[in-house]
């Protein structure tokens, strides 16, 4: 069986100064298995000792021939990319911002995100998830506070007349109170 075909400029002592050397366990071990195929350890045995298959270790073979010991470190995966554009997200922060009466949708108090999904849709043509939605708020810097229902025929004047008052507090309770120590 065919070992793997490694670079020039490194050896098995230097391959495990990197492994010692280094601050992730992922790539040290990576490291030792690919000093042992330094070594002349078959493929099957120095994939044993980094504990991974044979075919694994020879695809992190050809990221440590392409980058070297900085290639042995796991990337973060890129996820989904974005379905609204950096210029429809500012859009939709303005909307978010000015309110749903500003949008033609007077007859909500507030925003939702079922109501947010249906304008993204009608305007965009994106179709998310409303849990989406709460996420692409968040991202936006929009917390879920939400505003107190109010009426359209509340009246001011009656609020404030059944609003509590407290009472001022009586002399007596203020002279028999100790004074205030320094």
């Amino acid at each position: 069986m065919a070992s793997v075909v490694l670079r020039d400029d490194f050896d098995a002592v230097s391959v495990r100064r990197l492994a010692r050397d280094a601050d992730d366990a992922d790539q040290a071990r990576r490291l030792l298995a690919i000093a042992a195929v330094y070594e002349g350890m078959s493929r099957s045995d120095a994939a044993r000792i980094g504990g991974m298959d044979r075919q694994t270790l020879r695809d992190w073979a050809h990221r440590f021939n392409a980058e070297g010991a900085a290639g042995l470190i796991n990337r973060p995966a890129p996820g989904n990319p974005r379905r609204l554009t950096p210029e429809q997200e500012a859009e939709l922060d303005g909307i978010v911002e000015a309110g749903p009466a500003a949008a033609g949708l007077g007859h909500l108090a507030r925003w939702r995100c079922a109501d947010l999904k249906l304008l993204i849709a009608e305007r965009w043509g994106v179709v998310y998830h409303e849990r989406t939605i709460g996420k692409l708020l968040d991202r936006l810097d929009f917390s879920h506070i939400t505003t107190r229902p109010r009426h359209y025929r509340q009246d001011k004047d009656a609020l404030e007349a059944f609003k509590k008052t407290s009472r001022k507090g009586s002399r007596r309770s203020v002279q028999s109170s100790p004074s205030a120590r320094p």
